[in-house]
């Protein structure tokens, strides 16, 4: 199989149909933005055709790899974007010292402003949700409709914050970064254990070997993530669905009633035997229940 060269060589060994497909269309866009003199180069997937587009963003210390059984039921229906945001998956590190919110913000409207051009659905997963909240506020042209997968948002920023000063803070990258830590991570996140295969321990764990993982892993904690953002998520504007799985044990599932509550036009739908992560747990469903959101607008 043909991969692209920017991919850590540890790509090759990718085993599950969706893992191999998603490798094969990654591409990678120079993006110029304010944050660096230098183009940042940044790597996304786009498949599919239809109105309207959709932009799919992954949580913290992810990659768009965690679309990767999500996005072909979309893409059916929809031109489906899937983008690596600053400082996490395989987009540039090394450009840039900025990894906060903020920046993470300018990047993302960048990257839409040069590539897409037209409101999108905005769909946000675990920390990814919170980005799309943050979008979401400074940009309301730029989304038609947010759909929030097992969000964060409500709770306060990264736990790890409080370490992140040397030499704690590459202690604390070092332990993340340990295959058995990562395992029980992945573990937790899904109701059926099963889902935990060599194959997804593989694609939650290649944009470690990127340069500068750890220098931003570390600079982004420190920024205090997005704790900010709880007193303005009643500003939302956009049509929202929550999805929510009924066995998340990474946020547990209060919060998705109170994203109900804060959110003017929120529609609350829960995803049964299936833990933080609906989107890789239960794709398909998940995808259903997207698509009969966006046909009943």
């Amino acid at each position: 199989m043909e991969l692209p060269d920017f991919l850590p060589a540890a790509v090759a060994q990718l085993t599950e149909p969706t893992s191999i497909a998603i490798a094969q269309h990654i591409q990678q866009v120079e993006v110029a933005t304010e944050l660096s003199y230098l183009p940042v180069p940044t790597t996304y997937v786009c498949e599919g055709a239809g109105q309207p587009p959709v932009l799919l963003l992954h949580g913290f210390d992810s990659s768009l790899f965690e679309f990767r059984r999500l996005l072909p039921h979309l893409a059916q229906f929809h031109t489906t974007w899937a983008v690596d945001l600053l400082g996490f998956g395989f987009t540039d590190r090394t450009v840039t010292p900025a990894f906060s919110p903020a920046a993470i913000q300018q990047h993302l409207h960048d990257f839409w402003q040069q590539l897409i051009q037209q409101p999108v659905v905005l769909v946000g997963a675990s920390m990814g949700g919170a980005a799309a909240i943050d979008f979401a506020l400074t940009y309301p042209d730029a989304v038609s409709q947010l759909v929030l997968l097992d969000s964060a948002g409500l709770a306060a920023g990264p736990a790890m914050g409080r370490f992140m000063f040397p030499p704690l803070d590459r202690w604390a990258t070092a332990f993340l970064k340990n295959s058995g830590v990562r395992r029980r991570i992945s573990q937790q996140a899904y109701a059926d254990k099963s889902w935990v295969t060599a194959d997804a321990e593989l694609c939650a764990a290649l944009h470690l070997a990127c340069p500068n993982w750890s220098e931003a892993l570390i600079a982004f904690t420190k920024s205090g993530g997005y704790n900010f953002l709880s007193d303005r998520i009643a500003d939302i504007t956009p049509e929202t669905l929550i999805v929510w799985g009924r066995q998340d044990k990474i946020l547990g599932t209060q919060d998705a009633t109170r994203f109900a509550e804060k959110l003017p036009h929120a529609t609350l739908t829960w995803i049964d035997q299936c833990g933080h992560v609906p989107h890789l747990e239960q794709a398909e469903a998940t995808a259903q229940e997207i698509q009969q959101f966006l046909m009943a607008r």
